[in-house]
């Protein structure tokens, strides 16, 4: 299984963005995205690609939900 993380754009130098996942900064290549993004923007990140955009709200609940699996160890 396949794991995507939600992520809020920091800056962003050439296609790299640095995102920003729950205060851990990682580095996503944006060039698999159809639309075009900018900071502040949240995106779904899988093998340090940006593969979708999403919005504040859903990435927001993903994140929530990382969180609860990883407190009550459901993984």
């Amino acid at each position: 299984m396949c794991i995507g993380f939600p992520g809020k754009i920091v800056s962003i130098d050439d296609n790299i963005a640095v995102i920003d996942i729950s205060g851990t900064q990682r580095e996503a290549c944006l060039d698999l995205l159809p639309d075009e993004v900018t900071i502040g923007d949240y995106v779904l990140c899988h093998a340090g690609y940006a593969i979708q955009k999403i919005d504040e709200e859903l990435a927001k609940e993903k994140l929530d939900f990382l969180k609860e699996l990883i407190e009550h160890e459901i993984y």
